[in-house]
Parts: C-alpha cells; structure tokens; sequence
C-alpha cells in the first residue's frame, strides 16, 4: 500500500493485535470513530475488549498467551463480513491451513509476529497490524486501519506515538 493513502473518516475498521495486557491510551485515541474494532489476539486481559466496546463493536481472538477461564469465550478464528469485506482472523498466520481464495475471503488478518504488514495476493489482502502492546526488540508500535475502496479491501498501518 502506499503510505499517501488515507481511509476515509466514514468506514473504517480498526485492527490491533498483541496488546499483552497493555491497551495503551494512544490505540484508543487512534481508534476513534472506527465502525468496528477487530483484535487478532494475544489480549492479555479480557477488561481490554469492554474497553475497546466502548468506542465500537469488538471480534476479538484468541491468541497464544490469552490463556485461562477468562480467554475460553474466545475463538481460535474467526470469520465475519464487515460492510461487504469477508474477513478471516487467526492469530499466527502460519497456522492458516484453509485456501483464504477458496473460501472467498477478501482479508486474512493475523497477528502473533509483531511485525506490521501489508500484501496482496491474487485477490486477497493479508493484514497483520503488528503490535500495539509492549514493545518487543526494536519493532513499532502500531494498528491498522482497514476499509474497502472501489470494490476491494484497502489497508494502512498506523504507527502509535509512544
């Protein structure tokens, strides 16, 4: 995606992951006037999702820290349609062993490396917002923005200022 692109203000879906128990005031602010909220795991704290509630509706997963009574009410995967967008989660993309084509998804989104990304393959977008948690190694600390433009599903990755 180029880094110009801005989603508009009406539409967007924000997208976090790996918060490990740390929903910092920034990603709240950041998220502000989305229509919806996904979280692609490794919560850390379920207090997090009411938070996050509170600004818009919320799908979270499961990530492989989110462990306990508290994270059994969340799903390993999910899949949704936010306007006309069909959207698969999972929380480490290398765990994905369906055909995100044959299935028909138009967005894959995953978290677990920390490592934000965007790419495009054949006609599905692949969406990892990186981290939006505690700081690992030297990795950014951002979110994403997701949005569907002329037909398609459009990203952008949001560095927070922290």
């Amino acid at each position: 995606m180029q880094p110009h692109i801005q989603p508009p203000p009406a539409g967007r879906v924000g997208v976090i992951s790996d918060t490990h128990g740390l929903l910092r005031p920034e990603a709240l602010e950041a998220l502000g006037g989305v229509r919806h909220i996904l979280h692609a795991g490794d919560i850390g704290d379920l207090d997090h999702l009411d938070a996050l509630a509170r600004i818009a509706p919320v799908t979270g997963i499961r990530g492989n820290i989110d462990r306990g009574h508290w994270a059994e009410v969340l799903p390993d995967t999910v899949s949704l349609t936010v306007g006309s967008l069909r959207i698969h989660m999972i929380h480490d993309r290398k765990a994905l062993q369906a055909d995100a084509q044959a299935e028909g998804w138009d967005v894959v989104i995953s978290g677990h490396s920390h490592r934000p990304s965007i790419e495009e393959t054949d006609s599905i977008l692949w969406l990892n917002p990186g981290a939006a948690g505690p700081r690992r190694f030297r990795l950014p600390i951002t979110l994403a923005f997701l949005w569907e433009e002329a037909g398609r599903p459009r990203a952008m990755i949001h560095p927070l200022p922290v």
